[in-house]
């Protein structure tokens, strides 16, 4: 069983089907988990704001029984009043897990190497982990068997992308990727997920071409042009990426029934157009439900491994 939840990397094939079945069983029978983390307590380190984020890890621990403590940027400065280590020695002898969602990855990953308690990437620069697998949690329970389905991300090669190449590689599914020349996602990371992909039946493709990315894919993904932390960039990537707006014209390559995906917030009139996200197709609020549903089974496989292993 793995200790932290930092990277879909770190995860076996095995272990990511654990959680999406855990996942599926929490989603379908939520009162028979509802005293599983009873009198356990999640921080929750935010350096980044987000709805979702907040929503879900702080609902989910309540429905679990447990109870979640919000740090705001201000209370820690992380990096500036305080190391990560310092820190995750102090939160280790108070709580039971913690979750951050911060800027440098390497934060989340010094935080877990100084806490002997859980903890979980709720988003980095470079990852997005919980996400992607509520993602795949989305299409498994629209499309089945995500081992034979091709998924296309059309925009900047985010650490949304980063995570969906993970996870992908972990299922064996084919996912091709098209964004603007220099905005592709990090090399290294497209070489780690082709190394877990070994495994199974994994394909990529990195392509400048959204038509071909979208061409017969069972699901679009796209993402915010500009992320928190890129504001200085925005009117630059304004002028680079609307040719790769999700809309009817590029969503008519993809299979006819091909799902719509996006992890919110979207821009709309941006990355994607109204008669999009607003389709029938669109599952983007499933998305964001299931976030709460895989992020129980997170807590849920974490904080009782470590109960049994003391």
């Amino acid at each position: 069983m793995f200790h932290d939840f930092l990277s879909i990397h770190d995860l076996t094939p095995y272990q990511f089907s654990q959680i999406m079945d855990l996942t599926r069983e929490i989603k379908e029978k939520p009162r028979r988990f509802r005293d599983r983390l009873k009198n356990k307590i999640l921080a929750m380190i935010f350096e980044k704001p987000s709805l979702r984020t907040r929503m879900t890890f702080e609902t989910g621990m309540l429905q679990l029984g447990g109870e979640a403590i919000y740090l705001a940027p201000s209370d820690i400065q992380m990096g500036t009043r305080e190391t990560p280590y310092d820190v995750g020695k102090n939160l280790e002898r108070w709580v039971d897990a913690v979750m951050i969602r911060t800027f440098a990855h390497q934060i989340a990953v010094d935080l877990a190497q100084a806490c002997a308690i859980p903890v979980i990437n709720a988003l980095t620069d470079i990852l997005h982990p919980c996400q992607a697998m509520a993602d795949f949690f989305t299409v498994k329970e629209k499309i089945g068997d995500l081992a034979h389905m091709k998924l296309a991300y059309v925009g900047d090669g985010s650490n949304v992308c980063h995570s969906l190449l993970f996870a992908a590689a972990k299922t064996g599914a084919e996912i091709s990727v098209a964004t603007p020349a220099g905005y592709e996602p990090d090399p290294d990371i497209v070489k780690k997920a082709v190394l877990d992909g070994q495994e199974t039946e994994f394909k990529v493709l990195i392509t400048s071409d959204p038509s071909e990315a979208v061409q017969d894919a069972d699901a679009v993904y796209t993402d915010a042009w500009t992320s928190m932390g890129q504001e200085s960039e925005k009117a630059k990537r304004a002028d680079i990426f609307p040719p790769y707006q999700v809309n009817a014209e590029l969503m008519a390559k993809a299979k006819q029934r091909a799902l719509f995906m996006h992890c919110l917030p979207a821009h709309r009139g941006e990355e994607v157009t109204d008669e999009v996200i607003d389709s029938v197709q669109s599952v983007v609020f499933d998305q964001a439900e299931n976030r709460l549903h895989v992020q129980k089974a997170i807590m849920l496989l974490l904080i009782e491994q470590k109960n049994k292993n003391g």
